[in-house]
């Protein structure tokens, strides 16, 4: 007996996954999910090619550092591999405490908290804190894991344009609820622009209205500030930010996540966050990591030196060869090609010259601004530095 194509028991989903258009792309060009099979600092080995890597969030260059892998070796000879539990049941363990203490220390903050990802860490930096008939005011280009904190806080979300307090000014006077409960959700860095928030103005804006501020500084940690503590103390601001979130997996070349704040808004979040109760608690590796890499931070300020010579002597290049790169002020570069037909071009020409940068194009960035992800790191050497302008070189004759 024959099965009609138009059965009413078909597999609507599975259908969706064999039939989806940019996965079948995504095979055809392939320029993402490509396995590394060895590395060793700056230097990755592809396909059988030793190349440059050129979009790591190793800003420092500390995933390498002796004291860092030997703390992570010797955290697993002493506590195994795993905690096997959430923190509120089986899995705390004294080095998340230590780590925590350390953190919040170094960010100048009462307390903190440490998550399995840094996406954890962001989306419960907003879902623990805001809720239905809130209103929360975000900057329109903030990270997915922000988009997703305010998504399961049922919260209303009004968007304002990219790093404006003008704006942000404009929308709240628009839309403000008198006796709701605000909150305003920015980066310190955007890491896909390299922009710096421009955080004086945005507070000053936030502090009129009563707003709960919620800064994302994953890419400002270890890069900006004295000592690289943020962008909140680079500003003199750390008195005005209510919750800082980020990552553990950039200049602390770890894995994991942090929130930090007053000790009053660290305890609620353990009371209150989902992701924080149902979430297993980071490896013994990923803490001691993170905790030897804060070390190294404050005792050997050379990294975070060479990282802004090297972003310095990069940007030169870029800027010779008339590349647009958004006007990042970190070491966070996009070279903006603006359109996919241009910049995928110019990432495989980059690729064959033995640089490994990241393909971003629309919808993951705005229309109009297809680009390649860079990101310098204080690893990189003048020798591989002169082999990136020479690559760069080369893609811009390819466009």
């Amino acid at each position: 007996m024959a099965i009609s194509l138009f059965s009413r028991n078909k597999n609507v989903v599975l259908a969706r996954c064999r039939e989806d258009h940019a996965t079948a792309m995504r095979h055809r060009y392939s320029p993402w999910y490509h396995a590394i099979d060895s590395q060793q600092g700056t230097t990755v080995r592809l396909d059988g090619r030793d190349m440059i890597m050129l979009a790591s969030n190793d800003y420092l260059g500390l995933a390498f550092h002796p004291k860092v892998v030997e703390a992570s070796a010797a955290a697993t000879v002493k506590w195994g591999t795993s905690t096997n539990g959430a923190r509120p049941s089986n899995g705390s363990r004294r080095f998340h405490i230590e780590l925590e203490e350390k953190l919040a220390a170094f960010l100048g903050r009462e307390a903190c908290h440490v998550h399995a990802a840094g996406y954890l860490s962001c989306m419960a930096a907003i879902a623990s804190f805001a809720q239905r008939g809130d209103m929360i005011y975000a900057d329109k280009n903030i990270h997915s894991c922000l988009w997703d904190g305010i998504r399961l806080s049922m919260a209303t979300v009004e968007r304002f344009s990219h790093n404006s307090p003008e704006n942000l000014r404009e929308v709240i006077a628009t839309t403000n609820h008198e006796h709701a409960a605000k909150l305003l959700v920015v980066e310190g860095v955007y890491s896909m622009e390299g922009h710096i928030a421009r955080l004086p103005e945005l507070v000053e804006v936030a502090e009129e209205h009563g707003c709960f501020t919620v800064l994302d500084d994953a890419h400002g940690l270890g890069v900006l500030g004295p000592g690289g503590r943020g962008t909140a103390v680079h500003f003199g601001l750390n008195d005005k930010i209510d919750v800082t979130c980020g990552s553990l997996s950039k200049s602390l070349a770890s894995t994991g996540g942090f929130i930090a704040g007053s000790r009053e808004v660290i305890e609620y979040l353990r009371t209150h966050s989902r992701q924080t109760i149902f979430s297993a608690a980071i490896s013994p590796s990923q803490a001691a990591s993170a905790q030897a890499s804060l070390e190294v931070i404050q005792t050997e300020p050379e990294h975070l030196e060479r990282l802004w010579r090297n972003t310095r002597k990069y940007k030169a290049i870029l800027k010779d060869l008339g590349l647009d790169i958004w006007n990042s002020e970190t070491p966070a570069v996009p070279i903006v090609l603006g359109s996919k037909e241009r910049a995928y071009p110019f990432w495989r020409a980059l690729l064959e010259k033995g640089v490994f940068t990241v393909l971003s194009i629309a919808p993951g960035v705005p229309v109009g601004k297809d680009l390649v992800r860079t990101a310098i790191s204080a690893m990189h050497t003048d020798e591989q530095l002169e082999k990136i302008a020479e690559a760069m070189a080369y893609a811009v004759k390819k466009l």
